[in-house]
């Protein structure tokens, strides 16, 4: 095989050797230049390792993307080859070769100082979303500028290279059978990378910043493409399905909960909340991207949030919620549908994710409007399809008149005029003689980070501007909403949908899940600190407790007032990896039956040390996500969801009648 390597590339293949130190030469650079950018400690053998794994799935690109030039060289006849022509062709081939490669180069650097990884789900996901994301590329970088580098740093390498690539016309070219052996061998190292290679096989270490960079770009784009729906019963660590939901059942068994039924299989609950039951409105408004490191609330010193700070003195403030994940979407699986973080894609881009039940069926059942409000697009990312399906009103940039719109880019309006539209809505709400449940999902907190002038001297395209502008905007919004006659009888919950960043060093960092909470409602929830450890699926229903509101539930969260001490956990994941924080542990599953723990840390980008793995708390982890997708893909949540949308308003439990809305003691904060 060698030998027919060796003698292809002194022949008509000598393009190929080109391509292959053209891959090798600018993946490496790259790789250093995500070194430096992520600012991983110099090491020799860290680096060493780094570039040595990096370079065999270098090879690997190399085979796949260099497949048009190999079949090029190696169909055209001899005469053909020897043509000014045929030259011009191969060298065509190349030109487009070398552009895809600094050009994946280029976006690779915009990822990373995005997302800290290199190219992987979200890519895939960006590339069905290309309005939006050009869209940001444009607002946010000099893309004219840095195309025409681009060009002639292609053309530069380009003509520089020539030599390396240049057929030698003199020699005796081969028959055609005599190059099959070479093209074959190519073809047959490609087919051997296809069937025992996974790209999880760079991970040679805990530091994730030298996993992804020991990985390729392209690579694991096409990687995350094949493995976007990922099977949890094929990829992951199971219990026998009876003790699987046992151990769910004895997980969502709370002092307010009784299960309707006998049946081992059947998570639902009857939900009987202390306190009396309110019709009160509700504002949930989920952030973009606000993390609690850039309050002064959660501990900051030059606060970006000095109104939200403010808004603390009277609020319900929660100081250790975790988000679910890293994205959009993943805020709003578990805001709507408190259910875990199933692995591969959010519920909210699977198919049949309609008719779930979801925080809009209770509110529903009880008489509300619910709605959805969205500052961009709600095309992106299916929210409207999924939100539309599932109880919501929904509203997105489109009901804007643009005559109303003070700023937008290319995610959306500010977010002021998103607050603008969701007042119009719940004046009408009101006149109705309705109340009304609203989930306000912003953009003005995402790249660019541009906003309407005049609203504070901070520089445009800023993250930091950023955040100070949404936080001012949540306050303008309240200072309106006072002058309504539906304020006084209104709750606010004002989180976040995600953390700003996602990377780290760790697999699963947990302090980049960590995002702020506050319940604003002076006449109607006390003021005070929870400093219970908490889960963004528990927020629908400890709301609904704080609301005294009797239903049946098939939520994976829980009522943080009445959950017992010692019970709190948060769920936590990624694209492929998934985690429970509890007690001092975070348990980890992923992909090969994996199942790990390691001591979590909250104070910054630091390694996650492991730890033995307590066989208790690696059941209670495999259990919520077994379940959690079992009753999604079997369509069990489907039918849950109709079965209890069927029930009457007194309808049976196992412990006799639905009760009707109780009239007792106020829950906690209340």
């Amino acid at each position: 095989m060698f030998d027919q390597l060796a003698v292809g590339f002194s022949g008509r293949y000598r393009p190929m050797r080109w391509w292959l130190g053209s891959v090798l030469g600018i993946s490496a650079l790259t790789r250093l230049v995500l070194w430096m950018a992520a600012e991983v400690p110099w090491s020799p053998f860290a680096l060493l390792a780094t570039l040595g794994i990096g370079a065999f799935f270098d090879l690997i690109l190399a085979l796949y993307l260099g497949m048009p030039l190999l079949l090029g060289l190696w169909c055209l006849p001899r005469r053909w080859i020897r043509a000014r022509w045929g030259r011009w062709w191969i060298e065509s081939i190349s030109l487009v070769l070398l552009a895809v490669l600094l050009f994946v180069a280029l976006a690779e650097w915009t990822f990373w100082e995005e997302f800290q990884t290199r190219f992987n789900f979200i890519a895939v996901d960006y590339l069905v979303y290309t309005h939006e994301v050009i869209g940001n590329i444009r607002e946010s970088y000099p893309v004219g500028l840095l195309l025409s580098g681009l060009g002639m740093a292609t053309l530069s390498v380009f003509v520089l290279t020539r030599g390396a690539r240049r057929l030698p016309l003199a020699q005796q070219d081969q028959g055609f059978g005599v190059r099959s052996r070479f093209a074959l061998v190519w073809l047959g190292a490609a087919l051997l990378a296809t069937l025992g290679v996974r790209a999880e096989q760079r991970e040679w270490t805990d530091n994730a910043y030298l996993n992804e960079l020991a990985g390729n770009g392209i690579y694991q784009f096409f990687a995350a493409y094949r493995s976007a729906s990922l099977d949890y019963a094929r990829f992951y660590r199971q219990l026998p399905a009876e003790e699987a939901y046992r151990r769910m059942r004895a997980e969502l068994s709370t002092p307010d909960a009784t299960f309707v039924s006998d049946d081992p299989l059947d998570l639902h609950r009857q939900i009987d909340s202390p306190g009396t039951e309110r019709n009160l409105n509700v504002v949930l408004i989920s952030i973009e991207s606000l993390s609690s490191i850039f309050s002064g609330t959660y501990g900051r010193e030059d606060s970006l949030t000095p109104h939200l700070d403010a808004l603390s003195k009277d609020s319900l403030v929660f100081s250790h919620l975790f988000a679910s994940g890293t994205r959009t979407v993943r805020g709003l699986e578990a805001l709507a549908l408190s259910v875990p973080p199933t692995p591969g894609e959010s519920i909210l881009k699977r198919e049949k994710n309609h008719d779930l039940f979801s925080l809009a069926t209770v509110f529903n059942a009880k008489g509300y409007r619910s709605m959805f409000l969205y500052g961009g697009y709600g095309a992106f990312d299916n929210m409207n399809d999924f939100f539309g399906g599932n109880g919501y009103e929904v509203y997105d940039r489109s009901d804007i008149d643009a005559d109303q719109v003070h700023h937008a880019n290319i995610w959306g309006v500010a977010d002021e005029d998103l607050y603008s539209l969701s007042l119009q809505q719940f004046d009408g709400a009101y006149a109705d003689g309705k109340p009304f449940f609203a989930h306000i999902m912003t953009t003005s907190n995402h790249r660019p980070y541009t906003f309407p002038a005049g609203r504070g001297d901070w520089p445009q395209g800023q993250r930091e501007s950023a955040v100070q502008y949404t936080d001012w905007a949540v306050s303008d919004f309240l200072h309106r909403a006072q002058t309504k006659a539906w304020f006084n009888d209104t709750i606010f919950v004002i989180t976040a949908d995600h953390c700003a960043s996602s990377g780290g060093i760790a697999q699963l960092p947990a302090f980049r899940y960590e995002i702020p909470m506050w319940i604003y409602a002076p006449k109607h929830v006390s003021a005070g600190v929870v400093e219970r450890r908490m889960a963004q699926i528990d927020i629908g229903p400890t709301v609904l407790g704080l609301l005294g509101m009797n239903y049946v539930s098939a939520f994976y969260g829980a009522n943080l007032f009445t959950l017992p001490a010692g019970r709190e956990r948060a769920l936590i994941g990624n694209y492929q990896r998934l985690g429970l924080l509890a007690q001092d542990t975070l348990v980890e599953l992923a992909p090969q039956s994996y199942v790990g723990a390691v001591t979590p840390v909250f104070d910054g980008d630091f390694a996650q040390p492991g730890k033995p793995l307590d066989a208790e708390l690696a059941a209670r982890a495999i259990a919520y996500y077994q379940t959690a997708s079992d009753r999604f893909e079997s369509g069990r949540m489907r039918e849950d969801a109709a079965r209890i949308a069927l029930l009457p308003a007194a309808g049976k439990t196992a412990a006799g009648a639905l009760k009707a809305p109780g009239r007792t003691v106020a829950p906690p904060g209340s």
